[in-house]
């Protein structure tokens, strides 16, 4: 793939997410708000792609079965990622855990817009999230407000004392600093992530 197809291909996916990232079904009133602000910020940011750089990040393993469930789930952004899934900038931040062994290789996330991201902004981070299955990403939390819009899976998601399942479709917003966690079980999970304010202070262990 040259450097023309790449952002050709990395435009059509951020067009196809922000698409399902938008629409207003599964997103209460607050969640729809943040989608407005989100919206905003996507459309300021810069306009060309730099290349993105692959980080082979094992996580990747999981592309195959997650590719094939978006298939049915949601064809138009399967059909977009499916050229360059493998390719992106996949990664996971967190310091090990003596209690999670394996963690660093069942989830990461893949910025697409952000800081260091191929799209740059400084105002806005917009990506994809995925967490293979029986997977537990622990309870973590961050100054930036962020907004999940699952694509595929039926995680638990657990936000302060509360658990409760998701489904496709589904927009959840946490707000700054908010501890959250989710749990998969058979199926892995992949959402399209969104964060504004402090994009720059990475999560953290809660």
């Amino acid at each position: 793939m040259n450097a023309d197809d790449e952002s050709i291909r990395l435009l059509d996916l951020v067009s196809a997410l922000r698409r399902a990232f938008a629409d207003p079904a599964g997103a209460d009133a607050a969640a729809h708000d943040e989608i407005g602000r989100v919206e905003a910020l996507l459309a300021a940011a810069t306009a060309v792609p730099n290349p993105a750089r692959p980080t082979h990040h094992p996580l990747t393993k999981q592309l195959p079965a997650v590719l094939d469930l978006a298939s049915r789930q949601a064809p138009d952004i399967a059909a977009a990622l499916r050229p360059v899934a493998a390719h992106l900038p996949w990664r996971y931040g967190y310091a090990p855990r003596d209690d999670a062994p394996g963690l660093d290789a069942a989830m990461g996330w893949t910025e697409l817009i952000g800081p260091l991201a191929p799209i740059v902004s400084r105002e806005v981070c917009f990506g994809l999230t995925l967490i293979g299955p029986h997977t537990h990403y622990l309870p973590h939390r961050h100054p930036a407000v962020e907004l999940y819009r699952i694509l595929v899976g039926h995680p638990h998601w657990t936000m302060g004392s509360t658990t409760s399942s998701r489904t496709p479709g589904e927009a959840t917003l946490h707000d700054s600093n908010v501890v959250h966690a989710m749990r998969t079980e058979s199926e892995p999970l992949l959402a399209i992530y969104s964060w504004t304010g402090d994009v720059d202070t990475p999560s953290a262990w809660a």
